[in-house]
């Protein structure tokens, strides 16, 4: 990824957060930051057995 597609990604995720306007997202804002650390989402993580 280059470092204009890395800021790019890290305007969208600022405004995601910050922005009032804008309907929070988490599946997008972990999306981004999982992009950005470029590492593949993990899917769903089953609950720790006791």
């Amino acid at each position: 990824m280059t470092e204009r597609e890395i800021e790019k990604k890290l305007a969208e995720l600022d405004r995601l957060l910050n922005d009032p306007d804008v309907r929070m997202d988490p599946h997008k804002v972990w999306s981004l930051l999982a992009e950005i650390s470029g590492r593949a989402l993990p899917g769903p993580v089953a609950p720790a057995a006791r």
